[in-house]
Formats: structure tokens, C-alpha cells, sequence
């Protein structure tokens, strides 16, 4: 009740009179207006978006309280002066979070400005902005991740957020042989006689390696929000030309987020098998726990699939410190039909940017795609130290995504072929496939509708029609996800996996698609839900981004964002997106003393330790880049 004094003392005469007949009419409920414990100890029960609500658009606040009967809210604004007032809506208990909520509606408040403050149950939110482009920096920023994560290049201050993160070159005249000697099962690899210049590409995660897998579907979402923009009108494509974000190539006429998709590309093109090179592999699904069984093959045009050390490197570690040799790992089938599907795509944006780079960029996605075929049953097995398996033994969804990209870019009937034996029948099309609910980089199958719809002009009609079809039924069951959640979220509770805040930042871009499609606001703010989750309204209370928010990410698992294991190191810069809750593979160590201890969406802290909460990776920024920008790009256009 002090506070309650203390705000009063400073409205002026209307304002206290509307705030005495707030609290006269609501003095019963007040009185039994119980909040949740405090979780963490020292959250308020108000949960938000911690960045800010767009003008015109739906807004959202959760409070944990279990009374059964609606709660009295209001906003104040920087003043101290009321601006809204309302009722909440009782959801009760809520499965994923383990706490009972209410949901409070906001979207009245239309007036732009800074350090407004949800009140309720005598709880106080964080401070909370209204403008019409809330997420412009946010988008800029998640694309600066990127850059951050070069390797083979300084980074420099001029393109970065401080001095903090700056840093030497990592891996520069990268050049390494192929994997030999034994690998932790035991497995003899002979190697090969070449050598490959791999330089540059980025840190695939918290680790130093590189990866074609998980390149392949990064540098497609950034690809595909640059092929969206060109159905756009000038005025929005001119918001993504080039000298949006701060980088070295600023200034060549090309947008900053091709740019930023080249570095990587760059080197997924270095990591194909010469032609005429003869490797050992193993074939078909064999038992990874037994030695593999080896067979030479002629491996030309294959991707190898990563590159590391043979060991994890320490934690924390500058690049340039990094010292330990590297191998090219192995080629598989899913790293080539990743290099051929956003090879091809980038040989349709290049065309006219620059011709060479897109004609090369083409004949190796024709020959990662030939290779693939060739050998369609070269998996990623985890034997290996010093980096992540990305082991994928379901490459349907690869194939058919390849074929896509490959048929947009050259109108070939072969690829047409293959892309409509692997596309969904229209009784299928609506019906969600469990793997290929949630986009992730092993689980593709909406990645073909996607470029289907936005490249439809030309393409049969009901090749169009089922990936209309997957697309919108897909984005349905995210929106009735959500209004099952106490939080608002597009995601079940069973779906806070290993990189769930990824998996649900393409649920955002999903959602995106669906109403670029329809025009359905539904969709639109089903996106925003999504965005509200990562940036604070959630059981945590956790902005999952660093530079963002009144609790940001600070501590990631991440060789030189280790700020957590050493204060000589910085924290997660602006832009970055922590993995967030996972309640299904608990294998790092502090996760492991959380198994059983805590509700889906608490299952993460933010600890250097646990990688399997709490990493980075390029697959996770890749689809939150996509998702702020769109929210940035369509928030004046769509009212």
C-alpha cells in the first residue's frame, strides 16, 4: 500500500480521482489478490516484453496469480499518470511453467512512449516501451551476431557494439587434410591426399568448429528474407539495402544480409570433394556404437560435413589462441544436399549482383545434388571429439528441399521430378509430420513451400496449392499451441527441447509466411507471441537476448563470450539468442541437477556450464534475425 501512496502523491487532481474509484471498486479482489512465489527471487509477477510493444498492434502482459476471479490492473506512464486501466482474464494453471497465470490485454495502449509500468496486485512491471518500430536495433543487432562469429578476419570496433568484443583473427589460412588415425569408437580413418583452403565461414555454436549442416540452413533463412524483400515495395526493400549494419562490405551495393550469407557460403563451397577424390565412408545406417564398416568411394562433389580439432577446445579460448590442428571431417549426404539446396538459392539472388559467384555457386549445388544422389545413405555419426555429430538419418525432407532450390533457380524438369515425389499430396499437405512441425536443421520439410510460395508465378497450381496448404495448417496448430499456453507461446510444453528458442523463433517466421499469405492479423501476432516470449514473457522472466531487456542474456556457453568463466572475457554482445528451456536432453552438468527439479519452460539458467541450455549457435540467430526484421519491416504497413 505504501507504493500505492507513494504513485498517488503524484497524479494530478483527475488522475487521483480516477485512481481512488480504481481502487474502491476493486478493493475485494485486492484483498484476496494472491501473486506466485516470486520466481526468480527477485522478478515481479508482471511478465512482458521487456523491449517494447508495437503502436497499432496487439499487446500482451502475463500476471502469475492464482486467484480464480479477474484481477484489477492499470498503466502508468513515466509521470506517474494513469493511462489504462482493465480486468485480466483468468487461465489458471499452466502445465509448462508450473505457476497459474492470468493474461492482461494492453493493446488499448496506442500512445507511443518510454518507462510505462503494468501495475497489479500490488506488482510493478519493468519499465516497457510503445513505438512504431520497436524491433529496428534488435533486428540490425541479430545480424551483427553473424559478424561477430567470422572466423579467418579480425573483428573490428567499427563494426561491432564496444571495444569488448573486438579480437584477433581466428583460423586464418585454414587449410587442413581429412580426418585419420582413430576417432573415440575406435574407428581407423585412412584420410586423403589433398588438403582444402576453408579459411573464413563462421563459429557454427559455442564452439570453434564449422559446419556445412548447420551452415546450410542458416544461410538459407538469410537468403530467404532477402527473397521475400523482393516482393516487397521500394520503400520496404530500401529498409535492408546496403548500410543497415554496421560491416566491412558496406558500401558494394549489395544488401548487408547477402553479405553477411556469402562469408558463410564462401566456405561451404570450399568444403566440396574435388573431382576424381576417393574417400572412405561409411554407407547406409550402420550401428554407431560397433566399429563402422568403411567402403571406398569416388567422393567428388560430396560436402564434407564439418570442421574441428580432434578434442573440444578449453572454455574460454580466443580463436587466435586456438592452436590445436583441424581436419575436415568426413563427407555426408545431408552436408551436400545442404550445400546444393543454398547454393542454388544463392545463384538465383546473385545473378545480376555478381555472375561468376552465381554461376559457381550453381555448378556446385548441381554437383553436391549429383553427388547426393549418387549416395544417398552417408551419414553423420557422433564418433568424432572436438564438435557436434549432426547426425540426420531421415534425408527425405533434405532431398525434396535440394530440388526445390535447384528447380526455382534453373526451371529443369528433373528437378521438378524430384521435388514433386517428395512433396506432400494435398491430403497430406495439412496434416503436420511430427519432424517436420518445427523447422530445425534436421527436420526441413516446410522449407520447399516456403520457396514454393515465393516464387509461385509459373510453378504448377497444385504444387502451389499443397505448399499453401502445409504452410497454413502448420501456422493453425502454432496458434492453437498458443492459446493453450498460460504464456501466450506458439509452443506446446512438450517442445522445450535442445534449442527451443530457435525452434520457436521459426515458428515466428512460419507465422510470418501465413500472413503474408492471408493478411490474417492472427497470424501477425501470433509472430509477435513469439518475439514476446524470447524478449521476457515467460516463466523466467528472461529476456533470452543479450543487450536486451531489464534481465538480458549475460553468461552463454560460448569460447569467447565467456564472461561467466572469466571476467576478462565479455558477455553475450546485443543480438545474441540463448538456446533457452530445454526439459528433454538435460546432459550438461548443471542441467543434469535440474532433471526432474523444474517445469519445461524453467528448465535454463544462465550459466556458461550448460551447453545444453544455454549455447549460441547460427541455426537459432539465423531464424530470430528473420523474425525481428519482418516484425521491423512490416510494423509500419501492417495496421
Amino acid at each position: 500500500m505504501e507504493n500505492k501512496r507513494n504513485i498517488a502523491r503524484h497524479l494530478s487532481f483527475a488522475a487521483n480521482a480516477a485512481a481512488f474509484v480504481l481502487m474502491a471498486n476493486s478493493a475485494a479482489i485486492a484483498e484476496a489478490c494472491r501473486v506466485e512465489p516470486a520466481f526468480p527471487d527477485d522478478a515481479p509477477a508482471l511478465r512482458l516484453n521487456q523491449v517494447g510493444f508495437e503502436t497499432a498492434s496487439a499487446k500482451t502482459a502475463i500476471l502469475r496469480a492464482a486467484i480464480n476471479s479477474p484481477v484489477s490492473w492499470q498503466i502508468l506512464d513515466a509521470d506517474d499518470q494513469i493511462r489504462l486501466t482493465g480486468e485480466s482474464t483468468v487461465f489458471s494453471a499452466n502445465a509448462s511453467s508450473g505457476d497459474a497465470v492470468h493474461r492482461i490485454d494492453l493493446s488499448a495502449l496506442d500512445t507511443p512512449g518510454e518507462a510505462y509500468r503494468l501495475q497489479a496486485c500490488g506488482e510493478t512491471s519493468h519499465p516497457f516501451t510503445v513505438s512504431a518500430r520497436p524491433f529496428d536495433q534488435l533486428s540490425v543487432d541479430a545480424l551483427t551476431y553473424f559478424y561477430h562469429n567470422r572466423l579467418g578476419t579480425p573483428i573490428e570496433a567499427d563494426f561491432i557494439q564496444g571495444r569488448a568484443w573486438v579480437r584477433d583473427a581466428g583460423f586464418p589460412n585454414s587449410q587442413p587434410t581429412c580426418f585419420h588415425g582413430t576417432d573415440e569408437a575406435g574407428n581407423t580413418w585412412p584420410g586423403c591426399d589433398y588438403r582444402l583452403d576453408v579459411t573464413g565461414g563462421w563459429a557454427d555454436a559455442g564452439d570453434y568448429g564449422k559446419y556445412v549442416v548447420n551452415g546450410g540452413i542458416a544461410v538459407w533463412t538469410l537468403q530467404n528474407f532477402v527473397e521475400r524483400l523482393a516482393h516487397q515495395p521500394d520503400a520496404v526493400r530500401a529498409i535492408w539495402s546496403d548500410g543497415r549494419a554496421p560491416m566491412p562490405e558496406n558500401g558494394n551495393h549489395v544488401s548487408d544480409i547477402l553479405d553477411e550469407a556469402r562469408w558463410q557460403l564462401e566456405f561451404m563451397l570450399a568444403m566440396q570433394v574435388p573431382e576424381g577424390a576417393h574417400l572412405s565412408v561409411p554407407l547406409g545406417r550402420q550401428n554407431g556404437r560397433e566399429p563402422l564398416e568403411l567402403t571406398e568411394i569416388d567422393a567428388g562433389g560430396l560436402a564434407h560435413h564439418k570442421v574441428h580439432e580432434r578434442q573440444w577446445l578449453p572454455l574460454p579460448i580466443l580463436p587466435s589462441d586456438a592452436s590445436e590442428e583441424r581436419f575436415l571431417l568426413p563427407p555426408s549426404t545431408a552436408a551436400s544436399l545442404n550445400l546444393a539446396a543454398s547454393a542454388a538459392q544463392a545463384a538465383r539472388l546473385w545473378e545480376t549482383l555478381d555472375p561468376a559467384f552465381a554461376a559457381r555457386s550453381l555448378e556446385a549445388a548441381r554437383r553436391a545434388y549429383a553427388a547426393a544422389r549418387r549416395h544417398p545413405e552417408i551419414y553423420a555419426y557422433g564418433n568424432f571429439g572436438g564438435g557436434g555429430a549432426y547426425g540426420d538419418f531421415n534425408l527425405e525432407d533434405e532431398f525434396a528441399w535440394a530440388a526445390t532450390e535447384l528447380y526455382l533457380t534453373t526451371g529443369e524438369d528433373e528437378f521438378l521430378t524430384d521435388l514433386q515425389a517428395g512433396a506432400p499430396t494435398p491430403e497430406e499437405a495439412p496434416i503436420l509430420q511430427v519432424r517436420g512441425a518445427t523447422i530445425a536443421w534436421p527436420a526441413v520439410h516446410l522449407l520447399p513451400a516456403i520457396t514454393i510460395l515465393q516464387n509461385e508465378a509459373g510453378l504448377p497450381a497444385a504444387l502451389v496449392d499443397s505448399a499453401r496448404r502445409q504452410i497454413l495448417a502448420t501456422a493453425d496448430q502454432y496458434l492453437l499451441d498458443r492459446d493453450a499456453e498460460g504464456y501466450a507461446v506458439p509452443m506446446s510444453a512438450d517442445q522445450y527441447v535442445w534449442g527451443s528458442n530457435g525452434n520457436l523463433a521459426n515458428r515466428g517466421l512460419v507465422l510470418a509466411i501465413a500472413h503474408d499469405l492471408t493478411g490474417n492479423p492472427s497470424y501477425r501476432q501470433g509472430a509477435i507471441d513469439a518475439m514476446d516470449y524470447l524478449l521476457g514473457r515467460n516463466a523466467l522472466d528472461q529476456s533470452y537476448v543479450g543487450g536486451y531487456g531489464a534481465r538480458p542474456l549475460q553468461y552463454p556457453h560460448h569460447r569467447f563470450w565467456g564472461a561467466g568463466a572469466d571476467p576478462e572475457f565479455p558477455p553475450a554482445p546485443p543480438g545474441a539468442l540463448s538456446g533457452g528451456a530445454n526439459a528433454t536432453n538435460m546432459s550438461d552438468p548443471v542441467a543434469r541437477e535440474m532433471r526432474g527439479q523444474c517445469a519445461p519452460q524453467t528448465c535454463w539458467v544462465d550459466d556458461y556450464r550448460a551447453y545444453a541450455l544455454n549455447e549460441v549457435a547460427i541455426n537459432w540467430n539465423a531464424p530470430f534475425f528473420w523474425l525481428a526484421a519482418w516484425l521491423d519491416t512490416t510494423a509500419t504497413t501492417t495496421d
